[in-house]
C-alpha cells in the first residue's frame, strides 16, 4: 500500500513511535526512525529492517534543535531518499501544577513537543510540496483537547499540534498533501504497566472502555491516515482514547 514512500517518524525508536514504525513497514513504506536516542533508534531500525525486509535507518535527532533537524532531513536525503510522510511523535511531559511549574519545565514541554513538530513540519514540506504529494500525521493527545490537572504545559503543546494540522491542512490542502491528527487516550506502556493496583484502577476508571489502549491501535489509524484510503480527509482529528473524551 505505501510501497516506495519515505516515511520518517519521530521519536520512533520505542513506545507509540515504534509501533508505527513498524505498521507502516509492513505496509511497504520505507522507514526514518529518528530520535535522540541514537543507539536506540539504530537497534529498532535493525530490528525492522529484519523484520520486515524493507529499508530502515536510524538517524540522530533532537526536534527542538531546528539546526539538528536539518542537518537529519539532510542525511536522510541522501541515504534514503525524500520525505513524503513525517509522523510528528517525538513528545516528553513535566508535570507539575501552574503554581509550581518552573519556566524550564513550560519551556522544555513546548520546545520539544510542539516547537519540535513545527521544524519538522518546515523541514518536510519543501519536497512535499515539489512532488505534489506528502502525509503529516501529528500525534498529539486526548489531554490537548480535554485538559488535565497537572499538566497545563503538556496539554497546551497538544492543543497546539492540533491548531498546527488544521492550519497547514489548508496551506497545503491544494499541493496533494493532508495533515491530521491523533488523539491517543491512556496507551499501555512500561509507565503503565508498573502502575500500582490502585492507581491503575482509577485510571481505568476514566476510560468508558475500562482499558488501557494498545501502541498497536495508534499505528493502525497512522496507517490509514498514510494510506490512499484516506486522500480525502485533512485537518481532522483522530480520537482513540476508548471514550476518554466522551466520559
Amino acid at each position: 500500500m505505501l510501497e516506495g514512500k519515505l516515511a520518517l517518524i519521530t521519536g520512533g525508536a520505542q513506545g507509540i513511535g515504534k509501533a508505527i514504525a513498524t505498521r507502516l513497514a509492513m505496509e511497504g513504506a520505507n522507514i526514518a526512525i529518528a530520535d535522540v536516542m541514537k543507539d536506540a533508534a539504530q537497534e529498532t531500525a535493525k530490528e525492522l529492517a529484519d523484520k520486515t525486509g524493507v529499508k530502515v535507518s536510524g538517524f540522530y535527532m533532537d526536534v527542538s534543535d531546528s539546526a539538528s533537524v536539518e542537518d537529519a532531513f539532510a542525511r536522510v536525503n541522501v541515504e534514503m531518499g525524500t520525505v513524503g510522510i513525517l509522523i510528528n511523535n517525538a513528545g516528553i511531559t513535566r508535570d507539575n501544577i501552574l503554581i509550581r511549574m518552573k519556566d524550564e519545565e513550560w519551556q522544555k514541554v513546548l520546545n520539544i513537543n510542539l516547537t519540535g513538530s513545527f521544524n519538522c513540519c518546515r523541514a518536510a514540506i519543501k519536497d512535499m510540496v515539489k512532488n505534489r504529494w506528502g502525509r503529516i500525521v501529528n500525534i498529539t493527545s486526548v489531554v490537548g483537547m480535554k485538559g488535565n490537572i497537572g499538566q497545563v504545559n503538556y496539554a497546551s503543546s497538544k492543543a497546539g499540534l492540533i491548531g498546527m494540522a488544521i492550519t497547514l491542512a489548508k496551506e497545503y490542502a491544494s499541493r496533494g498533501i493532508t495533515v491530521n491528527c491523533i488523539a491517543p487516550g491512556y496507551i499501555r506502556t512500561p509507565m503503565t504497566d508498573d502502575l500500582k493496583p490502585d492507581v491503575r484502577d482509577y485510571w481505568l476508571s476514566k476510560i468508558p472502555m475500562r482499558r488501557f489502549g494498545d501502541p498497536q491501535e495508534i499505528a493502525g489509524v497512522a496507517a490509514f491516515l498514510c494510506s490512499p484510503d484516506a486522500a480525502y480527509i485533512t485537518g481532522e482529528v483522530f480520537r482513540v482514547d476508548g471514550g476518554t473524551f466522551i466520559d
